[in-house]
């Protein structure tokens, strides 16, 4: 099957995305016109911002075709995408998914994603030059943990990982222009610039991960690692663990040009009564 490489991707407010006699149709606000024809081009991916208009013809198109649809901010962050009525059609799936957390395969899986994930952090270090995890070591704590309790696996696994985390970030963070380096590795509401240019990759990253996910049929908030909790999608948390490598190789080699001049101080609203300041890497 011939993969599906064509992207559209609308920028800027005023921007409109249409049907019209099999082709989608997108025009900016200079009323510039660019057609895709439906069965003419492999089109995988739409992204739509904020500000952009999408006819219904386009949405039900994009829907019926199961093409990947991604609804981002101004900013670039994902915030939602289209899903298909479909994409819970496969049940079967999802309950060996549920089982797999009653017996030793959910346990037995949460060990292998820490394992591959400190497994592929050394692939990075190994590149640079930098002093590597001892996998054999590694690998000896996560099978001496002996336990038909996943709560406990989890935390102890989570601290495992933790732990080689720290180190590996520690390292590949001095690889970074040292007028935007950072000692050690933030994500939720970071403040500084190289931090939060690793979360806005990790974000992206993330919609990738779910949306593969939901194509094989699981259920993204039943993970194995990850716990359960009300709005955390721990199976996409888990098997983003697989793939962080792969930002973090890019990042390094993105950032070697950037400066402090890069990046820019942004005031946000933390809680109803503070505000403070933000870094976010300037528009490109």
């Amino acid at each position: 099957m011939k993969a599906k490489v064509l992207k559209i991707s609308l920028d800027g407010r005023g921007s409109y995305l249409g049907m019209e006699k099999g082709c989608f149709v997108v025009r900016d606000r200079d009323q510039n016109v660019q057609k895709f024809p439906l069965f003419e081009n492999e089109i995988g991916e739409v992204v739509l911002k904020s500000g952009n208009l999408v006819s219904t013809g386009a949405l039900a198109s994009l829907g019926f075709w199961e093409i990947d649809t991604l609804i981002v901010t101004q900013k670039g962050k994902p915030i939602a995408m289209l899903k298909s009525l479909d994409d819970d059609s496969h049940v079967k799936t999802r309950i060996c998914q549920y089982e797999a957390l009653k017996n030793d395969k959910g346990i037995a899986i949460a060990k292998k994603i820490v394992y591959a994930r400190i497994e592929s952090q050394n692939l990075i270090l190994r590149k640079h030059g930098l002093r590597q995890h001892d996998l054999i070591a590694t690998k000896n704590r996560i099978d001496a943990i002996d336990s038909d309790n996943l709560k406990v696996v989890r935390r102890r696994l989570l601290s495992i990982e933790g732990r080689c985390s720290k180190r590996y970030f520690k390292q590949i963070f001095l690889l970074f222009p040292k007028s935007i380096r950072v000692e050690n590795r933030r994500n939720f509401k970071a403040y500084d610039g190289l931090n939060n240019t690793f979360n806005l990759a990790y974000t992206l990253l993330k919609w990738r991960v779910c949306r593969a996910i939901m194509k094989a049929k699981l259920e993204p908030y039943l993970g194995f690692l990850h716990s359960e909790q009300h709005g955390k999608p721990s199976l996409v948390c888990d098997f983003i663990e697989l793939y962080r490598y792969l930002i973090d190789d890019f990042l390094i080699q993105y950032s070697r040009s950037l400066r402090k001049k890069d990046f820019v101080m942004k005031h946000e609203k933390f809680s109803k009564h503070k505000i403070g300041k933000r870094e976010y890497l300037t528009d490109q």
